[in-house]
């Protein structure tokens, strides 16, 4: 049975990042022989540029869908929206057409400064009411849905007033946004600040996940960091099987952005994730 597309958007399958590193095999290779259904591409990568970058770019979104990811929206900031930003966003999506927008639910800086770090959120009613409005600001101006990722977070704010799910639910059901489930983050946040991360997946609203991503953080024993520099961890792989039971089917991404191997390496570590949804024993997708 077809599955009804999550808020109109469409689910393209498994994917990874378009990394530099990659360039040359991708444009090397025949689009038939490269093993992945759609890419992500990192949106400031694309902006005010027409390098090598942008013909690659080209190339790509003639054969696969794509998806643009951005870091600089700073969505959470009291900072006023940059719309120069924005506009160059809407230009950039209406020349590729992505199959979506997302960036971060967090802020990235204050005063014209950008720290270039996914900054937490205080999780407070007032801080909801300001993040909402500026949503609702933002899709209306792209024309489309924007898909916000919860970030990975290493302190927490003590005037928080909910946990992060409750927040990121409230403002999914208030704004009609779609979410980026990064299972990756829950689990770093969640070992970072002592949380259960099944509560977390189970707090998500599922009709407004569209995508999920998978990467490798690194274990310094107290604390987890958000590095995507190695494989996936079992402890993520497990917590991907939940989400993928209770949010699935939808697309799935895998991020690797230091020590970026080869790219039939990146293809391998992707295709766990098939390995993983078929030990559920839950219908896979159909055919295109």
């Amino acid at each position: 049975m077809a599955v009804q597309p999550r808020l109109g958007l469409s689910d393209p399958g498994d994917g990874v990042g378009l990394r530099e590193e990659h360039f040359p095999h991708l444009m090397a290779t025949p689009a038939a022989d490269w093993g992945v259904d759609w890419f992500e591409v990192i949106t400031e990568n694309c902006l005010d540029t027409q390098g090598y970058a942008i013909r690659v770019l080209e190339h790509v979104a003639a054969h696969r869908p794509i998806v643009m990811h951005g870091v600089s929206l700073s969505i959470g900031s009291s900072a006023p929206l940059d719309m120069d930003y924005l506009a160059k966003v809407r230009d950039l999506a209406a020349r590729f057409e992505p199959l979506w927008i997302s960036d971060h639910l967090c802020w990235t800086g204050l005063g014209g400064i950008n720290s270039h770090d996914l900054l937490p959120m205080p999780l407070t009613q007032e801080s909801l009411d300001h993040v909402a409005e500026r949503v609702d600001r933002v899709q209306a101006f792209l024309g489309r849905p924007l898909i916000l990722e919860n970030p990975s977070t290493y302190l927490e704010f003590s005037a928080s007033q909910m946990p992060e799910w409750e927040f990121i639910a409230r403002l999914a059901t208030r704004t009609g946004c779609g979410l980026l489930l990064d299972v990756n983050n829950v689990h770093v946040s969640c070992f970072n600040h002592g949380l259960d991360s099944l509560e977390y997946i189970d707090g998500i609203p599922a009709s407004h996940v569209v995508q999920m991503h998978l990467a490798g953080p690194s274990d310094y024993g107290t604390h987890l960091i958000d590095t995507h520099d190695g494989p996936v961890p079992d402890a993520v792989w497990a917590l991907y099987a939940h989400a993928w039971e209770r949010c699935g089917p939808v697309a799935t991404l895998l991020e690797w952005d230091a020590n970026i191997p080869p790219f039939a390496d990146l293809l391998a570590e992707l295709a766990k994730a098939k390995a993983v949804r078929a030990a559920l024993a839950l219908p896979e997708r159909a055919a295109a």
